[in-house]
């Protein structure tokens, strides 16, 4: 079966371009924003969603260059996505949140939360990205894949010919067998060559070894600030993990305040879909025990 998408989804007019999101909930309440990374789109939020749209207003957008958004010609790195999701954010209405977030989408919410930290309410994350200072912190059945997706001709050819991304490290990192279903929907954004070039450069972005030094940088002080800050915080975690494996989970919580750890059992690094039951509804039920759902929670 071949599906282009499981739902249209609306669109924000965004620097020249237009980023399409999904939304679910009462729309006064509190806004929960998810964050996707790569080679996803909101679609790998489908089935948490509805878990948490009781109780808060869920939005969920695609990144530039990903799921239903546009692909205007840009490089799409890190400061590209940085840009494009605050002009959505602005575009959108939306002053403070929730951040659900994963992947490249917990480099975007670590970043934007360093910088504003009074947009965020609370921030419930997964197989987050971090400055590692050696390849030898990146995960060992991964790295000589990934060490080739940064090499100069090598890296294009198998992202950009071969859609590797997409049809190697999608389906290899997630526990379960993804449906055909699945795969149409997170294949429809990048049909040809030129069109996966966002998720060429993602793994050209991950800070390895102080490279790309302004990525790395980037991170680093979104690391400080993350460690510093008061707000609440809720790691999910699996085994063995890809990005975050349970010794790295461990030594980051003891160097940051406030944060609640839940331990999903075996998960790779696309946990939304092995666990979308349980991480959506701790999520619901951490928001629940912030106040969201009270009269003084709306806004």
């Amino acid at each position: 079966m071949t599906a282009l998408f499981d739902v249209e989804l609306a669109h924000v007019n965004v620097l020249g371009s237009t980023m399409a999101y999904r939304e679910a909930g009462d729309p006064e309440a509190p806004v929960v924003l998810f964050l996707h990374g790569n080679p996803t789109s909101s679609y790998i939020w489908r089935n948490i969603i509805p878990l948490v749209a009781p109780v808060a207003h869920c939005i969920a957008p695609d990144l530039i260059g990903f799921g239903q958004s546009g692909k205007p010609d840009i490089e799409y790195r890190f400061a590209d996505h940085v840009r494009y999701l605050d002009a959505f954010l602005a575009n959108a209405g939306i002053s403070s949140a929730f951040v659900v977030a994963q992947d490249w989408g917990t480099a975007l919410a670590f970043h934007l939360a360093a910088r504003r930290p009074e947009f965020i309410r609370g921030l419930a994350f997964m197989e987050f990205t971090w400055p590692m200072p050696t390849w030898n912190d990146f995960h060992v059945d991964a790295r000589e894949i990934f060490q080739k997706f940064r090499t100069p001709g090598v890296g294009e050819k198998l992202i950009l010919e071969d859609n590797a991304f997409v049809e190697q490290v999608l389906p290899a990192a997630t526990v379960r067998k993804l449906t055909e279903e699945e795969m149409s929907v997170y294949r429809a954004p990048f049909p040809t060559p030129e069109s996966r070039r966002p998720t060429w450069r993602f793994p050209n972005e991950l800070p390895i070894a102080g490279e790309p030094a302004d990525v790395y940088s980037i991170l680093q002080e979104a690391h400080r600030e993350l460690a510093q800050s008061s707000y609440p915080k809720l790691l999910f975690t699996a085994n063995p993990g890809a990005l975050v494996s349970p010794s790295v989970a461990e030594i980051f919580v003891k160097n940051i305040q406030d944060c609640e750890v839940v331990e999903l059992g075996a998960g790779i690094h696309y946990l939304q879909e092995d666990h979308p039951d349980v991480i959506g509804n701790t999520v619901r039920e951490w928001l629940i025990r912030l106040g969201v759902g009270s009269d003084q929670c709306k806004g």
